[in-house]
């Protein structure tokens, strides 16, 4: 619930106007070097079929998810989504930010019709239960990756 103190939200697709503010709460939510620039966020906000949804507090980008809508041949050639880098600024967490914006990224994801929404959780940051609250499971699927430094 909202303080009397405490600004109002709002939760909308982001736009590159806002690439300053998404680059600010990357680099404060990454564990490895901070690296995010506003170049790279302007590109992700270009791509085609990319959407990232955000919550904002007095024109603060305090919440984050990137949602890919992506094309494919398999399930009468209905597209699939994926989920990246969702993220809450530490001062708001357990405020249901991450459960609003991550909202947002699904409904917006049920507007283009996709079949399923994959989603990466790393093991150390305990997310899942949040995800598991959401509907997504790890029953179905196994999430592997490859990296390159």
């Amino acid at each position: 619930m909202k303080s009397p103190s405490e600004p109002s939200l709002t939760v909308r697709l982001l736009t590159q106007q806002d690439a300053d503010a998404l680059t600010a709460l990357y680099n404060e939510l990454t564990f490895g070097p901070k690296t995010a620039c506003t170049h790279d966020v302007l590109a992700v906000l270009a791509h085609p079929g990319t959407t990232i949804h955000g919550a904002l507090a007095a024109d603060r980008v305090i919440g984050m998810v990137t949602l890919h809508i992506l094309p494919n041949v398999t399930w009468d050639g209905r597209p699939y989504a994926l989920i990246e880098n969702v993220a809450t600024a530490g001062d708001w967490r357990w405020r249901g930010i991450g459960r609003r914006v991550m909202q947002s990224a699904i409904d917006h994801a049920r507007t283009q019709k996709v079949y399923k929404i994959m989603l990466l959780t790393g093991q150390k940051r305990g997310a899942r239960g949040f995800y598991e609250a959401l509907g997504f499971d790890c029953e179905d699927k196994h999430g592997m990756v490859m990296r390159w430094d």
